[in-house]
């Protein structure tokens, strides 16, 4: 009897851009649906962080719990989140523990983003509200191997392409393509 090794499966690591697009996605779901409950008066409204919070734990936890990995935006640009154990991908789904542990750190850094375009007009230095964000995502830039951001490293997951979704990045590109030719001649 002897032992065989079993060969790794390659997940294909995601492009930053696609990952970008796809935050942005959930991320202007959310937003609109909780500026709704905002007024019009400056400063911070409570009851627009408290609906921007449910419905970001609803867009990227339960629906990626339940929907294989997969967020609105992911499944629009085909993306996937798996979970990663002693630096090797598992090919599960993480647990409904770490989705919530990973979307609470960048949850707190796009609510700090919802709230700097609320209140850009009326205070220019709420621009600085973008920064934990930035931070947390551009740590990804500064990996070479499996460019994880911040809150992948700490919780254990990686987003990976996916078979499965819209492939609205491919489409947009040949959109833009055509309506190029289509002016160039």
């Amino acid at each position: 009897m002897t032992i065989e090794r079993v060969p790794k499966i390659h997940y294909p690591k995601a492009d930053i851009g696609r990952r970008g697009m796809a935050l942005g996605l959930d991320f202007l779901g959310v937003w609109l649906i909780s500026s709704i409950l905002g007024s019009a008066d400056l400063g911070i409204q409570w009851l627009q962080i408290l609906s921007f919070l449910f419905c970001w734990l609803i867009f990227r936890v339960l629906i990626v719990y339940n929907n294989q990995g997969q967020s609105i935006g992911r499944w629009a640009f085909d993306l996937k989140i798996l979970e990663v154990r002693n630096g090797e991908i598992t090919g599960r789904i993480p647990t409904l523990r770490s989705l919530f542990l990973r979307e609470a750190i960048i949850g707190f850094g796009a609510l700090l983003v919802s709230i700097a375009l609320a209140n850009i007009r009326a205070n220019p230095t709420a621009i600085l509200l973008l920064l934990p964000l930035a931070i947390d995502c551009g740590a990804a830039l500064a990996q070479n191997q499996m460019q994880q951001a911040l809150h992948d490293r700490y919780v254990g997951t990686f987003i990976v392409s996916s078979r499965r979704g819209l492939s609205l990045d491919i489409k947009i590109k040949r959109l833009v393509e055509k309506t190029l030719r289509s002016v160039r001649r």
